[in-house]
């Protein structure tokens, strides 16, 4: 279905939606019923580390204001604006329900974001926030879920909300760096492919378990972790083990993905089973879920405005880092919903007040957020937002291709004795040489280089080469994609080489 829906020019996540809704109906086809804990567990923690090794976390450091605004201001602003729209419509649900109601539909969904927003030519600032924002807003939604469940049961003062809070992101965030920290370590002493990619499928639920068990932020634990060993992962790993890790990721990413956006169409009978013990009829239903999908597109421009105001009016050092009404229209079309406001929503205890009715209410906004969303390549070509800037990235990739070549042929006229034949050193030299000259290798007439000793040395240069990659980007020189793209080049050699050649253990 996905690979139909891409050929046909559709949005995979919003054609497997309308798939799996109207399969629902279909008779013979089992009712789909959402166990919470399954997609909070099970499916939540990997689809957010696959996300989240993937992020730059250089970028997060340099938007950090926008996207700490927006994960966390907003979401607040989100709650509220929801929560006292639904009480005001429907008194009988009473304000804590709302409240919990505004906490399952605030965050975005890092994979509907991803899976359509990174299909779109936006700006690199555009991607890395909204990402960035999809990753980090669901620790500030579960801690609100929390409290308004809480407060549904029981009587809930602010104080506890605020300790909750602090708890959560205090927690999850130590346990996500204790976990990157540890694993890294551990990382560094595997010989073998097999047991790093292992252990790497294993990683979400060593951070979120542990962390949801004392109160901390399970989701922002696999977060930080993700972060920090995407970060790490080139002076830990080898290079077998990253090409390896990152297939891995981007195969079981793709299967729950599109699992997770099927699963969401096919409970949609079960949903609708549930809304008929409401005491709504069917046009008040409607009339009710168009007003809440209002109230949240309108709540999420309204603040993204706002706060584009304060960035170009505010202070000084705020209004460096301003963003234009251009970038802040495509921001605040890109609120889309999916699995997390699906599984939060059947969070609710039984105690809630029109349960049934919330949860057909969160199906809509997921539907409609995902329908939303179809609207976003027109609105970026009306907006008509400068697209990345190919050439600087190719620029950059060159120059830092030439910085790593120069690197490893210093090494390499340090590590020459008279033991290694002169094949091997031009050899060595003509290929370190191609790319930052641009010059055809000249064939050579003689002997082929010894292999053994060409293999060794280019190992040596391929460690300087990579040494000088990292060093550029932690002198901040070059942009993340670059970096990126030169590393996987030296990856890609350093595989092919241990594939005819591998190390002695």
């Amino acid at each position: 279905m996905t690979g139909l829906s891409g050929r046909a020019g559709w949005s995979a996540p919003v054609a497997l939606v309308a798939v799996g809704a109207v399969a629902s109906f279909v008779p013979g086809i089992p009712e789909i019923t959402v166990e919470p804990d399954l997609v909070l567990y099970g499916i939540l923690p990997p689809l957010l580390f696959a996300a989240a090794i993937r992020t730059p976390l250089a970028d997060i450091i340099a938007r950090r204001d926008s996207i700490f605004v927006l994960s966390v201001g907003l979401v607040a602003f989100t709650v509220v604006a929801v929560g006292f729209s639904l009480w005001w419509l429907v008194p009988t649900v009473g304000l804590a329900a709302a409240f919990a109601f505004g906490a399952v539909v605030a965050p975005t969904d890092a994979v509907a974001v991803t899976a359509i927003a990174g299909r779109l030519k936006l700006p690199r600032r555009v991607v890395t926030v909204l990402e960035s924002e999809s990753l980090l807003n669901d620790a500030t939604a579960l801690v609100a879920l929390n409290a308004s469940i809480a407060a549904i049961v029981s009587i809930v003062q602010p104080v506890e909300v605020a300790a909750e809070f602090a708890v959560a992101l205090v927690g999850g965030v130590g346990v996500g760096l204790l976990v990157g920290y540890v694993l890294s370590a551990i990382r560094k002493r595997l010989r073998s492919p097999v047991l790093d990619t292992s252990l790497s499928l294993v990683i979400p639920y060593i951070a979120f378990i542990p962390t949801q068990l004392f109160g901390g932020s399970g989701v922002l634990a696999v977060v930080v972790a993700g972060l920090f060993l995407g970060q790490r992962s080139p002076l830990v790993q080898s290079a077998e083990a990253r090409i390896a890790e990152s297939i891995n990721w981007r195969t079981v990413r793709f299967l729950l993905e599109n699992a997770v956006f099927l699963f969401i169409g096919l409970s949609l009978a079960g949903i609708l089973a549930g809304i008929e013990m409401s005491q709504f009829g069917v046009v008040e239903v409607v009339m009710l879920s168009f007003a809440m999908l209002g109230v949240l597109v309108i709540s999420r421009f309204a603040f993204v405005l706002a706060t584009t105001l304060f960035y170009q009016h505010g202070p000084r050092f705020v209004r460096r880092r301003a963003w234009g009404w251009k970038t802040s229209i495509a921001v605040s079309s890109a609120g889309i919903r999916g699995v997390v406001t699906l599984a939060a929503v059947f969070l609710l205890p039984d105690a809630t007040p029109e349960k049934e009715l919330l949860q057909f209410l969160a199906f809509v906004v997921v539907a409609g957020t995902l329908a939303e969303g179809l609207l976003l390549p027109r609105i970026i070509r009306a907006l008509r937002l400068p697209p990345p800037d190919a050439m600087q990235e190719r620029v950059e990739k060159f120059n830092l291709l030439i910085e790593a070549q120069t690197a490893g042929l210093a090494r390499l006229e340090r590590e020459t004795t008279t033991e290694v034949g002169d094949e091997v050193l031009a050899r060595l030299r003509v290929n370190a040489e191609f790319l930052s000259s641009a010059i055809a290798q000249e064939t050579r007439e003689g002997t082929e280089p010894s292999p053994a000793a060409y293999n060794r040395l280019r190992r040596i240069m391929i460690d300087a080469e990579r040494a000088a990659v990292l060093q550029a980007r932690a002198e901040g020189r070059y942009q993340e994609r670059a970096v990126r793209d030169v590393l996987r080049s030296i990856d890609a050699e350093e595989t092919a080489l241990t594939a005819h050649h591998p190390k002695a253990d």
